[in-house]
C-alpha cells in the first residue's frame, strides 16, 4: 500500500468516528443543558481536536452512551421496568428499579429525558418522576400517550422486565421548606408530574409550614390521576385541592367528597383572581400542563398581581 492509499485509509477511519448530528427529533423540547445538540457540538469539538492531532486517544473522554456508571445528564443510563399500571385510557403510571436502596438523586421537581427508537428513528421526550424524593430502589414517572405519538408508541409496547433508557436530572427549580409563604400549583393533565413530589416533600416534612394550594385540571372525572394521593395530602393541615373540569355537565354526578372543591369548565381569570385572594399568604406559583395552557396561566397571574419572579412555569 503506497502513502496516498494509507492517507485516503487513515481520512476514511476518522470519517466514520465523525459524531453523528442529531435529528430534530432527538431533542425533547424541554430546555435541557446540556441538550443533545449541545453534547453534538462538544463531541464535534473533541473529535476535531483528535483529528488535526492525529491522536485517537483524544477521544477517550468520550463516555458510552450504553454503559455510564451513574445517572448524569450527558449519558443515558438503562433502568429496569418493573410495573406498568394503565391509570385511565392513556396514561401509564411506570416503574423502574434502582440498584440496592439507592436513591435517584433527583430534587422535587426535577425531570429526566427518555430515549426512545420508532422505526429506526431516536426519540427523547422529557418526563418528571413522580415518586418521593427519598424514594428508595425505585422511581415512578407518568406518561400521557397520543395515537399519533412516536414515544407513545414506544412507551405503549413496554412490559415488566423491559429496559429503558433515561438521563438528567434537569430543570430550573428547587424548592427549599419554608422558602415560601404558600405555593399556589396549577397543573393541567399530566403537568401535575412535578407538583407531586414537591407536595410530597413539603408533608413528610414537620418542619415545613408552607401553605399549599394545588389547582388540577382535567376533562372528567374519570380523568383526574392519582385520586387516592390527593385525598391523602388534602387531609393535611396545610393542604388545599381544587379541581377544575372542563367536560363535566354537573357537580351531582360526582362524589359528595368532590363537590364542595371542583368547579365545572375552564380555569381563567376570574377562577384564578377567586384562588389567590383565598391563600392565606402571598402565593408564589407553579405552572404546568400545555404551552396553550402555561401561556394562558402566566397571563392570569400578571393580571392578578403577580409579579414575573413570583412564579415559576415548568
Amino acid at each position: 500500500m503506497d502513502k496516498r492509499e494509507e492517507e485516503e485509509d487513515t481520512e476514511e477511519a476518522w470519517l466514520q468516528l465523525q459524531p453523528v448530528e442529531p435529528l430534530p427529533s432527538q431533542c425533547c423540547g424541554s430546555g435541557c443543558s446540556p441538550c443533545v445538540f449541545d453534547l453534538y457540538h462538544q463531541d464535534l469539538a473533541r473529535w476535531e481536536v483528535a483529528r488535526a492531532s492525529n491522536d485517537r486517544s483524544l477521544l477517550s473522554g468520550k463516555q458510552s452512551q450504553s454503559c455510564p456508571s451513574s445517572l448524569s445528564p450527558e449519558s443515558f443510563l438503562a433502568f429496569s421496568i418493573t410495573a406498568v399500571d394503565k391509570l385511565t385510557k392513556d396514561t401509564y403510571r411506570v416503574q423502574f428499579a434502582l440498584p440496592g436502596n439507592s436513591r435517584l438523586g433527583l430534587q422535587p421537581g426535577q425531570h429526566l429525558v427518555l430515549r426512545g427508537i420508532v422505526e429506526d428513528l431516536e426519540i427523547q421526550r422529557a418526563y418528571t418522576p413522580i415518586s418521593p424524593a427519598n424514594a428508595e430502589g425505585y422511581f415512578e414517572v407518568l406518561i400521557k400517550c397520543y395515537q399519533t405519538g412516536l414515544m407513545s408508541r414506544y412507551v405503549e409496547s413496554w412490559r415488566a422486565g423491559d429496559t429503558a433508557f433515561w438521563r438528567g436530572p434537569f430543570g430550573g427549580f428547587f424548592y427549599k421548606p419554608n422558602q415560601y409563604g404558600e405555593l399556589l400549583m396549577l397543573a393541567s393533565g399530566t403537568g401535575l408530574a412535578p407538583m407531586v413530589p414537591i407536595l410530597q416533600s413539603i408533608t413528610d416534612n414537620a418542619d415545613d409550614e408552607t401553605f399549599v394550594t394545588l389547582v388540577c385540571c382535567f376533562k372528567t372525572f374519570d380523568s383526574i390521576y392519582l385520586k387516592t394521593f390527593l385525598q391523602e395530602q388534602a387531609r393535611f393541615w396545610n393542604v388545599r385541592t381544587v379541581f377544575v373540569l372542563s367536560q363535566e355537565s354537573s357537580l351531582e354526578q360526582l362524589p359528595w367528597s368532590y363537590r364542595e372543591k371542583t368547579h365545572l369548565g375552564r380555569l381563567g381569570l376570574d377562577l384564578i383572581e377567586e384562588v389567590v385572594r383565598c391563600c392565606r399568604r402571598k402565593p408564589f406559583a407553579l405552572v404546568c400542563g400545555s404551552p396553550e395552557f402555561t401561556r394562558d396561566m402566566a397571563k392570569c397571574l400578571l393580571c392578578v398581581g403577580l409579579a414575573e419572579d413570583s412564579y415559576f412555569l415548568f
